[in-house]
């Protein structure tokens, strides 16, 4: 049996079509044969250069003979092994979508050694001009962030399954994210929104959603054990996500803080209290037609359309009832920190990134109170530096 050969080890040569090529060894088989890796180049210089590199980055590693698989393959068996026991079905379904329509097309056939920052780099321009599937036109910078945020993690794991000796989606320069904007019904569309739901069956629905800022699966998810009736006080405790084909699974909030209890505003929890005493489910929001079923999330996203447009109001997303909540809410006095309790964030420093608009506001209301009580104690005439004409006395 030939002597096994180290990791880093390799050889050079002069090609009779005129390239240089390096060999280097990136681990071994179970038989104890070597496994390859080969560099090209023009020239000798640019060949060491590219060896020297390849060797740094194998250094400490011996990778198996698995490491043949292509990355469509590594990605089929990440998603079943490594993604599933890990993320929710709605995520994991945004995976494999992912994963078949984005990066299978254009690197499924890819060794997984072989893959490159340039394939990645190559990969991301493509989406952002010709990505969409079924139609015309590029993918948002948002959508080729989280395609690089999924492969990434994948690399990761092949990383630490010895598969690859490193990740080759680290460094990569991203196209900058685009935070769809937020839009928020004013004082007056709310009035609209609430006179078009007079006498509406969901009603109560999205009183409640206006009045806590519930995720769209955490309200959809409400069971009358949540409510305490004497406190006026409502649990939240899970989720619901809509399945395709129908049907819905029931899944943990979607953050560590997402559980939680919140206190209704008094005519909130009266509403409860009076939905209670007819209530014919366990249920707080039922199935119309399968009452012992909760309402699905998209029956919700259906009716908030149908709404809006009885109304004559902008065709905002559900998520911007929430924002709605939020705005009003931050707006009104209340504290960046109570208000990221109530929406389940995980800390309140996202909720004041998030609504930046609404604290200006409050800053510039929160400088002319200040300067009114200054002025009110010292008197105009103590103030110069509000008066840009004004000289300082030499």
């Amino acid at each position: 049996m030939a002597k096994r050969r180290p990791s880093g080890d390799g050889m050079v040569r002069h090609r009779a079509d005129g390239r240089w090529e390096g060999r280097i060894v990136i681990g071994h088989r179970s038989d104890g044969a070597s496994v390859f890796r080969y560099v090209y180049a023009p020239t000798q210089k640019e060949l060491t250069a590219k060896l020297h590199g390849e060797i740094e980055d194998c250094r400490g590693v011996d990778l198996k003979e698995k490491c043949r698989l292509t990355v469509e393959e590594w990605l089929t068996r990440w998603l079943d092994e490594y993604a599933a026991p890990r993320v929710r079905e709605s995520t994991l379904r945004g995976y494999r979508f992912s994963v078949e329509n984005y990066i299978v097309p254009r690197l499924g056939d890819r060794r997984l050694t072989a893959l490159k920052e340039r394939d990645l780099r190559r990969l991301y321009k493509h989406l952002l001009r010709d990505g969409r599937v079924n139609d015309v036109g590029g993918l948002s910078p948002t959508t080729v962030r989280k395609t690089h945020a999924l492969l990434h993690r994948a690399l990761d794991d092949a990383v630490r399954a010895r598969l690859i000796p490193r990740n080759p989606a680290d460094g990569i320069a991203l196209p900058k994210g685009e935070r769809p904007p937020l839009r928020v019904l004013t004082d007056a569309e709310l009035e609209t929104f609430m006179a078009a739901l007079e006498g509406d069956p969901w009603h109560d629905f999205f009183y409640l959603e206006l009045t806590t800022g519930q995720r769209r699966g955490e309200i959809c998810g409400l069971m009358w054990s949540d409510f305490d009736t004497g406190a006026g006080t409502l649990k939240i405790s899970r989720t619901l996500h809509a399945r395709r084909g129908g049907g819905v699974t029931v899944g943990e909030p979607k953050t560590a803080t997402g559980a939680r209890k919140l206190l209704l505003p008094p005519s909130t929890a009266q509403l409860l209290r009076e939905r209670k005493r007819q209530a014919v489910s366990q249920w707080i929001f039922p199935n119309p037609l399968h009452p012992e079923r909760p309402v699905n999330p998209g029956s919700a996203y259906t009716n908030l359309k149908r709404l809006l447009k009885k109304a004559e109001l902008p065709n905002i997303r559900f998520h911007d009832l929430r924002h709605t909540f939020a705005t009003h809410a931050i707006a009104g006095g209340v504290d960046a920190k109570t208000l990221s309790g109530i929406l389940g964030h995980t800390d309140a420093a996202f909720t004041l990134n998030t609504y930046t608009h609404v604290t200006g506001d409050m800053h510039r209301r929160a400088a002319e109170i200040v300067g009114g009580f200054m002025e009110d104690i010292f008197g105009k005439e103590l103030m110069p530096w509000q008066d840009e004409n004004q000289v300082p006395a030499p």
